[in-house]
């Protein structure tokens, strides 16, 4: 019995001995990189977590898979300058001084992005059109991410909605970005914004989506207010440059287009036209080429208050409702029609009104040269006043009437 057993164990023993030695290799060779300073074992707290699906890794994810797609927009701007003969004269005549012509040649740069297979990429009708009067662009160059480059001609711009189409004839082209269903955003949900800010190309910012619906006036190159609707607000850093440029989720789905920021410098405080209107718009675009002009925003040329005490004691009015009148712009359109201040706008088209802000939202939506019907009060007697509407002047062409500061807003914060 002893004979059969020893060479047994002696087997065994080997086996175990072995087997302890390949244990140690392998634990040197596949546990050593996360192993102390001095080879120790880690403490259990250091251990990475990797569950695989945290924030982080989404928006990095997102981000790889969107910026092939994310292009520079360089343009090329010709035209031509007035310059004064002497600075003197010209600001004694004003406009009107004596000048010479000069031709001049200035750069634009923006963002962009892959819209579809057939070369077609969005980007901010402003990146493409011309930043000065007497201008006309005549360059465009998109730089994609692997630093191909390719021009581009202009398909349409939509100036009213800040979007463009321009399409580039190249081959490997990077796959089309997907646009997300912006009506399904959530406040404080992740954005992140790529683009090419002060031409730091392939830049990314994140922050969160902000506030939906905002209205945001940007004055244009000819000195005219766009007064743009239903923006996306986001406090994913945007800068020029950054036009143009998807702001997307943690999908990599765009979910807007960045535009601009608040005036005045404000941080954090960004605005981006959301992926649903630039779906329509775009469609709209390739399916009719060209440019088309936003239209002239309507100026009714008064300014507006609630019907207060101090108001009634000073028109007399005792009457229930209503907007009042506090001011008329010489000139405007309310003027020629012969309102007054001090007059009570009852109806507008047949609909009443008794909250100043909601009868210039609703004049705000309109056009000049619309026509609109008012039932006024005015000195103890009511009236219908046909009223055509304006164009709202350049800032500062009535500046210098004098508007009692007490009683309100200045007109050009009014319809």
């Amino acid at each position: 019995m002893k004979n059969r057993l020893m060479p047994t164990a002696i087997v065994a023993l080997v086996g175990a001995i072995v087997g302890a030695f390949v244990m140690m290799l392998y634990a040197s060779t596949h546990f050593s990189n996360i192993a102390g300073q001095d080879g120790t074992p880690p403490a259990v707290s250091a251990a990475p977590l990797t569950s695989g699906g945290s924030d982080q890794e989404r928006i990095v994810n997102a981000v790889k898979r969107t910026k092939p797609s994310v292009v520079a927009i360089s343009v090329t701007v010709n035209g031509k300058q007035y310059i004064p003969v002497d600075p003197l004269l010209q600001q004694f005549f004003g406009q009107q001084g004596p000048s010479v012509v000069q031709p001049f040649r200035g750069k634009a740069s923006g963002s962009g992005f892959v819209f579809d297979d057939k070369g077609d990429i969005v980007t901010n009708a402003h990146v493409v059109r011309p930043p000065v009067p007497n201008a006309q662009v005549s360059d465009i160059t998109v730089l994609f991410p692997n630093n191909t480059r390719a021009k581009a001609k202009l398909i349409a711009a939509n100036v009213g909605a800040d979007l463009a189409v321009i399409r580039v004839d190249t081959k490997n082209l990077p796959p089309p970005l997907n646009l997300a269903d912006s009506d399904k955003l959530q406040q404080g949900q992740w954005a992140i914004a790529i683009g090419e800010p002060y031409e730091l190309q392939q830049s990314v910012s994140l922050g969160v989506v902000s506030a939906f619906e905002r209205t945001e006036p940007i004055q244009t190159e000819t000195g005219q207010t766009i007064t743009f609707k239903g923006l996306l607000q986001t406090s994913a850093p945007i800068n020029p440059g950054n036009s143009g440029g998807p702001l997307i989720d943690m999908n990599g789905d765009v979910i807007g287009v960045n535009q601009s920021t608040l005036r005045g410098g404000a941080e954090g405080i960004g605005f981006a036209i959301p992926s649903n209107t630039v779906k329509r718009t775009v469609q709209q675009m390739i399916a009719h080429p060209g440019i088309t002009e936003p239209p002239v925003q309507a100026f009714l040329g008064v300014a507006l208050m609630p019907v207060t005490q101090g108001f009634r004691n000073q028109s007399n009015y005792r009457g229930q409702g209503g907007v009042g009148i506090q001011y008329v712009v010489s000139g405007s359109a309310a003027d020629q029609a012969g309102l007054n201040p001090g007059d009570v706008i009852l109806k507008m088209n047949g609909k009443s009104y008794n909250d100043a802000k909601t009868l210039q939202d609703a004049i705000g939506k309109m056009h000049a040269g619309d026509k609109l019907t008012l039932e006024v009060w005015s000195q103890g007697v009511k009236r219908n006043v046909q009223v055509t509407l304006g164009s709202r002047p350049q800032q500062g062409a009535y500046e210098q009437q004098q508007v009692p500061q007490e009683q309100g807003p200045p007109p050009d914060q009014q319809p």
